[in-house]
């Protein structure tokens, strides 16, 4: 028996009751439905129904009774037939590989968005759909805290995505915007460990940099630890420099330092977020264990790896205990960290700014550079430096209401 398929495309007013009114016109005539999707912006409905039917008088009768339907809804209806082929084309395209693109702002402009679409087109990929993350902003009342994320699922095949990458990461730095780009993969979906660096990644400070000011040494070992960062020096040489500066420190101005942390803006609703939705999350730092432990009571983190202060009768003697905690160290803890809870390497997610940081979010499933340093955003596979640590959210595909209804 012959068949004939179409698409039919609503558009109009949004209102209760449209999508059941136009399958039960479908539903009359035995119409078999092969795709359904609905987006809603500012109340008006965009509908779209790809259907199969029987040739003939089905065919005919279903169109002019669904006209009539729609012109009962106050909506408006458009039909456009869909020849077999056409339709198997499109089912084999099913096997493309798929991707998620995630732009992240305080505001998203048209020409942000422009830019992006216009690489996605020119490398010959298809957007599935689109979708805001963020709730939406007002336009009257000033947000303490603006965020704007949209999310592009595409599809396509890629031939050379550090190329892409690198497209994204221009438009990044000419347009104040982050762009994440990720394949859309079994592990994106099953995420389960979060490793945070702690020093200007969970707090807004370097610790080892508030102790030398307190201990008058300041301006020596910023600069021995902004060098580290940059990677111009190796991090464990700068680290065993730094500790000597600290020796005769009292232990007493530990307390001090660690109740007055900064804490990152957005991390807090990041960590309640991961944990209320079952994710293990760690602290992996080149810091001091004393001000790890700190914040994992404060926002409950599960795991910390950092260095161990050496005291001695109150004091820092300017030594450590155990290994240091390089880059080499925190990319070995994240995979035992993976093994311990019985995951994949790719269901981890690593976040951190400093060079000592780039082992571990190369390894990472999922590896963010967080508020960085130009040579650790050109060397990771995604960044967020527009908004804060809760950005981590939406290249998780969360949106708003996910995140907000668990306050």
């Amino acid at each position: 028996m012959a068949k004939d398929i179409f698409l039919l495309n609503i558009s109009g007013q949004d209102k209760p009751g449209l999508t059941s009114g136009l399958t039960s016109v479908l539903a009359t005539y035995d119409a078999k439905i092969l795709d359904i999707g609905q987006a809603n912006i500012h109340d008006t409905l965009s509908l779209g129904m790809l259907f199969e039917i029987e040739a003939g008088e089905k065919s005919s009768a279903v169109q002019k009774d669904l006209l009539f339907k729609a012109y009962e809804l106050g909506i408006t209806a458009k039909f456009t037939p869909i020849t077999l082929e056409g339709y198997e084309d499109w089912v084999n395209l099913q096997g493309k590989d798929r991707y998620i693109i995630t732009i992240l702002g305080e505001k998203l402009a048209a020409e942000q968005i422009s830019k992006v679409t216009k690489i996605i087109s020119d490398k010959g990929l298809n957007i599935d759909s689109i979708k805001r993350l963020t709730g939406r902003l007002s336009l009257v009342k000033q947000e303490d805290y603006p965020r704007a994320s949209i999310q592009l699922s595409i599809r396509g095949q890629i031939d050379n995505k550090t190329e892409l990458t690198e497209k994204f990461m221009q438009i990044s730095r000419d347009l104040d915007v982050d762009i994440a780009f990720q394949e859309d993969n079994i592990f994106r979906r099953n995420r389960r460990l979060v490793c945070f660096d702690m020093d200007s990644t969970l707090i807004q400070t370097e610790v080892i940099d508030e102790l030398a000011e307190l201990a008058g040494v300041g301006a020596q070992v910023k600069a021995i630890t902004e060098s580290a960062m940059q990677g111009e020096i190796d991090f464990n040489e700068s680290f065993k420099r730094r500790m000597k500066l600290l020796k005769g420190l009292s232990e007493d101005v530990l307390r001090t330092v660690a109740e007055n942390l900064p804490i990152t803006k957005g991390a807090r609703r990041l960590i309640d977020t991961l944990h209320a939705y079952g994710f293990k999350t760690a602290i992996l730092s080149g810091g001091f264990t004393y001000f790890g432990n700190y914040l994992k009571e404060k926002l409950d983190i599960d795991y910390v790896f950092a260095n161990q202060l050496e005291i001695k009768d109150g004091v820092l003697t300017g030594g450590y205990l155990g290994d240091i905690v390089d880059g080499d160290k925190k990319a070995e803890y994240l995979q035992l960290l993976a093994d311990r809870e019985g995951i994949d390497i790719g269901q981890t997610i690593a976040v951190g700014d400093g060079a000592n940081d780039l082992q571990m979010l190369d390894l990472a499933g999922l590896g963010i550079a967080f508020h960085a340093k130009p040579k650790v955003k050109d060397n990771a596979q995604n960044s967020i430096s527009s908004i804060g640590l809760d950005g981590v959210l939406y290249l998780l595909g969360y949106h708003d209401r996910h995140i907000d209804l668990l306050s």
